[in-house]
């Protein structure tokens, strides 16, 4: 849908054939695109489905937010703590390493716009060129 831009809207069977994906599993992620409102769907012969904006609006982020798995930054790793129940919620490395890989992935995912993703050669920066954690700074002493 990203490629098309605004041109026309594109099949199922379309996305399917060309990416040489699952068809029933690709019209479940599009029905979540489409509930999620970022995707709209026509009928008819000249029907499919679109992105509701220009990609240019849609980050990666966006995107991922609809398929991602329900932890959230702050949850426990194990699923039973709480800051109220486990006495080493607050100082859990673990957890905190997710954190952190998750803010970053987060951020970098939000600086990514679907326009760019598809666009022949997209200028992302090499991990080296990121900025080290606490956690790779940690590990270097």
């Amino acid at each position: 849908m990203a490629r098309g831009g605004e041109r026309r809207p594109v099949t199922a069977a379309e996305i399917a054939a060309k990416y040489r994906l699952p068809p029933a599993a690709l019209a479940k992620a599009i029905q979540r695109l489409v509930r999620a409102g970022l995707a709209a769907g026509t009928r008819g012969v000249a029907g499919g489905y679109r992105l509701t904006r220009p990609p240019s609006e849609v980050t990666v982020l966006d995107v991922v937010e609809v398929f991602e798995s329900t932890r959230r930054p702050g949850d426990c790793l194990v699923g039973t703590c709480s800051p109220a129940g486990c006495e080493h919620f607050e100082e859990c490395r673990m957890r905190q390493l997710f954190d952190e890989v998750d803010l970053q992935a987060r951020a970098t995912f939000a600086s990514v716009s679907l326009e760019t993703l598809v666009a022949a050669r997209p200028a992302f920066p090499a991990p080296s060129a990121l900025t080290p954690t606490r956690w790779s700074r940690a590990a270097s002493r």
